[in-house]
């Protein structure tokens, strides 16, 4: 992957994928499931500490062989009864039902080991099953294979169910002595194949091949190119779920979504649409084009356009975007109108209350019916300190208005534009606070050389027109 990060921890799907590969082998109800770490252990340990506590882990310190990574997974696990399924860490469409189809396979025909194979259109580089009618008689790799097997187009996946006392046998007997100097555990399926192995149960003998027609199941990821064709591959299958279960979208090339969304019936998702995380979208709702939400919550009914949106409510109904910001703590109510360019955290709009344009809203509890004027501005923290702000049902914010918390504006009343609002505002009262105006007659005249022009003239006063307000006024 050339990456710093452990390749068991880039994601599929927003998962990483040593959660798919659990997910799959919990799927069994196992006795024990171990995954065993060797490069960046400290990292998947980390990981599966967070995502996977029940889990035991093995340490492979030195990468000697697949045989060898299985022996250090046995260790600890004392004599062992039944079955073990081995499998891998990046194989990430790989199923639970998969899983248990082979399991089931492998106890069906009594076998010491049973080997899941896919036939694929290319099988170079594969290792390839060599059959005698029913049962396997061995895997031969592809640079081993003479002509005629290179024709074969079963392979090995590499995913194993053994009887639990003759895969301990098997790895036990394991050499080393080959040009890689690593132990292999398809030697463990020869020796099974050729009878020199035995099982718990006397009557089990040979190998067999549980064949899945789903080739992505066994398909690895070994460097950056096939992550993207996997991440391809799982989204194409969930979008045409949605499709399938009634939802329209309008360009599924462009639109991606997690496996832990949830969609209502005719939702519409346009193009250019990330949903993730735990993603819900109410009946009827829009969504889209060039929009992300992630573990955000949107009611029937509501549209939502290019906007970015984490952790948000948006109610029924409610209108957001475009080019809106839903940070952390958002909750919309139903009616709300959010417009272009305005940026949300933390805060709580009632009903019907309407934030057209170039807005940021900080920490605050808005009412309902209330209007928020382009350019105002919450303005919630010095520095240091995060306050809050509350603004009762009706009010009105104008333009440009700046209301630094905390402050509580009360129910109806009426912020006039340009203010900077500092102190609480009583119900129903009109707050006005500017710096006082200055208008100087003829002062482009004196400053550039130029006649000055007429005057106007206060039609009331007969005075040269000045505006001036108070500093402070409620």
């Amino acid at each position: 992957m050339k990456s710093q990060r452990s390749k068991l921890l880039h994601e599929v799907a927003g998962r990483p994928m040593l959660s798919w590969a659990v997910a799959a082998a919990r799927g069994l109800h196992p006795d024990h499931l171990v995954v065993v770490v060797g490069h960046l252990r400290d990292q998947v340990e980390a990981h599966l500490a967070d995502d996977a506590p029940d889990v035991t882990t093995a340490v492979q310190a030195e990468q000697k062989g697949t045989g060898h990574a299985v022996a250090r997974g046995l260790e600890g696990l004392g004599d062992l009864s039944g079955e073990v399924v081995v499998t891998y860490g990046d194989v990430p469409m790989l199923t639970s039902q998969t899983l248990a189809g082979l399991v089931q396979a492998h106890r069906d025909g009594g076998y010491l080991a049973t080997v899941l194979t896919a036939d694929v259109p290319d099988p170079t580089g594969y290792g390839r099953i060599l059959r005698q009618g029913e049962r396997v008689a061995g895997i031969i790799e592809h640079k081993d294979a003479s002509p005629t097997q290179r024709l074969i187009s079963e392979i090995n996946s590499g995913i194993y169910v053994f009887d639990a006392e003759a895969l301990q046998q098997g790895v036990a007997a394991l050499s080393n002595d080959n040009a890689q100097g690593e132990y292999y555990l398809t030697d463990v399926v020869t020796m099974a194949a050729s009878g020199r192995l035995s099982g718990s149960d006397r009557s089990l003998t040979g190998v067999g091949a549980y064949r899945t027609e789903d080739l992505w199941q066994t398909e690895g990821v070994n460097d950056r190119v096939q992550l993207a064709r996997i991440n391809a591959e799982v989204n194409r299958r969930i979008v045409e779920g949605w499709m399938r279960a009634g939802v329209t979208v309008a360009d599924p090339d462009t639109t991606w979504i997690q496996p832990d969304v949830d969609l209502g019936a005719d939702v519409t998702i346009l193009p250019g649409t990330l949903l993730n995380g735990a993603t819900s979208v109410g009946e009827g709702a829009t969504v889209g084009p060039d929009t992300t939400l992630t573990d955000c919550e949107v009611g029937a009914g509501a549209v939502v356009s290019r906007t970015e949106a984490t952790l948000a409510v948006v109610g029924e109904g409610v209108r957001v975007g475009p080019w809106a910001n839903l940070r952390p703590g958002t909750v919309l109510d139903a009616g709300v109108k959010i417009g272009a360019f305005v940026e949300t955290k933390n805060a709580h709009l009632g009903s019907g209350t309407a934030v057209p344009r170039l807005v940021y809203a900080g920490d605050v509890t808005v009412g309902r019916d209330v209007t928020i004027g382009a350019g105002a501005m919450f303005a919630n923290t010095d520095g240091s300190t995060t306050s809050t702000t509350t603004v009762g049902d009706g009010a009105f914010v104008g333009s440009n208005v700046v209301i630094v918390a905390p402050v509580d504006i009360a129910e109806g009343s009426f912020l006039a534009a340009g203010s900077a609002i500092t102190q609480d505002v009583p119900a129903g009262a009109l707050a006005v606070a500017r710096e006082r105006g200055h208008i100087s007659p003829g002062w482009v005249a004196r400053h550039q050389g130029q006649d000055a022009p007429p005057q106007s003239s206060d039609h009331r006063s007969g005075t040269p027109e000045t505006t001036s307000s108070p500093e402070e006024h409620l």
